[in-house]
């Protein structure tokens, strides 16, 4: 797989679409191992004057663990004939298998990082915050108890776009 950079603002993409109907991949981790895990939550922005996305990834997520050892991650974007590898990364756990091979996916090492080589994009992601969802914080209170029966806050992520990869 071939990928050229681009610069973040020659993106023309509907954002709510991208993550809560196509999802992306979060992958995190080295060379020589790593994990990734689905997502249908996040936002894409500018923050603190970067451009930046927003992940929340659960407590007992496997690929959690990745993310909070490295400086950077990824979010690969797949197109739709990858469906069926999307709902196994977000149903399988990475900890006792390869669940890249295992999904007939590939790692794509950049930057130090990894990404999903057979993705249409590549945004490498620098952390800059992260914090957990707090039950005292819901305005809207439903919220908690419908997204969080268990009492298993995601950790939200806030991070940098520092590169972005497309597909040739």
């Amino acid at each position: 797989m071939s990928f050229r950079e681009v610069k973040v603002e020659e993106l023309s993409f509907n954002p709510f679409t991208k993550i809560g109907k196509e999802w992306l991949l979060i992958t995190a981790g080295t060379e020589e191992k790593c994990n990734t895990m689905t997502a249908s939550w996040g936002a894409m922005g500018v923050m603190w004057g970067k451009n930046a996305v927003t992940v929340y990834i659960r407590p007992q997520r496997y690929t959690k663990e990745f993310v909070d050892q490295e400086e950077l991650f990824t979010l690969s974007v797949l197109g739709s004939e990858y469906r069926k590898a999307l709902n196994y990364c977000g149903t399988v756990s990475g900890k006792g298998i390869d669940k890249i091979k295992e999904a007939g996916l590939t790692p794509y090492s950049v930057d130090g990082t990894e990404g999903i080589a057979e993705a249409d994009m590549i945004m490498v992601c620098k952390k800059m915050y992260h914090d957990t969802i707090k039950p005292e914080c819901f305005i809207a209170t439903e919220n908690d108890t419908k997204w969080y029966p268990e009492k298993d806050y995601h950790t939200m992520y806030i991070a940098e776009v520092q590169k972005v990869l497309v597909k040739e």
